[in-house]
């Protein structure tokens, strides 16, 4: 498995657990994936490579792949390597640099397509998601199962979730202020925040973020932990207008201002 470092962990730890070996590709200065890297990658060790991983919009950083860098990618890297392009996030996508991969998919190209209802739907108890790829491909993986399965009320609420596009556009639209909202105020004060594309951004507070998460969990905030190859980023989740003011009321109490904002 070749993918970004760092990326959704929960895939290298399959990875490890399966014995499969993976190799991970550092992100560039400003935190986009290094996507001539990640051909060079899969070119060097061709014959081991099972599959190319790209979360888009990029979890934890929030940075999206645009679609310039896709084809670049699958144009780049041979035929038969699978492609897993992980769209969890791609409802927040507000640019027009972005599109999905699915196009990709019904032209019969090895690219995977997943997608969750954890999201935009606000369905994370349900568990549930799914994948678009040829259907050779899907046969391919059938095999190796999913590790669980779906009841009825799960099925027909992630098909009402489907069909509930105008929730769909409120939450993205009432993310997007919030998100924009809260990252202006964190940047007056003196601290940058990597240009997301999702429903949540990740702040440089230029100290390590592992004693900061424990302050924010006794004022009763909870905030994203520690990526080890982003010590001093936080992550930090967009969620209600009372609670990214709560989060807000709490940053100005545990972080101080820089010396920057407060010399303006």
């Amino acid at each position: 498995m070749v993918g970004a470092e760092p990326s959704y962990d929960i895939l290298y730890q399959h990875a490890t657990g399966l014995k499969a070996d993976h190799i991970k590709v550092p992100l560039l200065p400003d935190f986009r994936q290094d996507i001539p890297a990640t051909i060079a990658a899969v070119k060097a060790n061709y014959r081991e490579v099972g599959f190319v991983y790209l979360c888009s919009p990029n979890n934890p950083t929030g940075r999206m792949v645009p679609k310039q860098e896709v084809a670049q990618l699958l144009d780049g890297i041979p035929e038969d390597v699978p492609v897993l392009i992980d769209e969890a996030y791609h409802h927040f996508v507000d640019d027009p640099a972005y599109a999905t991969s699915v196009p990709y998919v019904l032209q019969g190209r090895q690219v995977i397509v997943t997608r969750t209802f954890s999201k935009i739907a606000a369905l994370a108890g349900m568990r549930l998601g799914y994948a678009i790829a040829p259907k050779p491909l899907l046969d391919r993986l059938r095999p190796y199962g999913g590790g669980g399965s779906i009841n009825a009320i799960v099925k027909w609420g992630g098909v009402a979730a489907l069909n509930d596009t105008a929730s769909q556009a409120w939450v993205k639209r009432v993310t997007l202020e919030l998100r924009g909202k809260t990252t202006g105020e964190l940047q007056a004060l003196g601290y940058p925040v990597i240009p997301s594309d999702a429903n949540f951004f990740m702040v440089h507070l230029r100290r390590p973020v592992q004693p900061v998460v424990e302050e924010f969990r006794k004022k009763g905030v909870l905030v994203g932990r520690p990526f080890t190859a982003m010590p001093e980023h936080l992550r930090v989740s967009v969620g209600t207008a009372d609670e990214m003011g709560r989060f807000m009321a709490a940053f100005k109490e545990i972080v101080p201002a820089t010396k920057a904002a407060s010399n303006r």
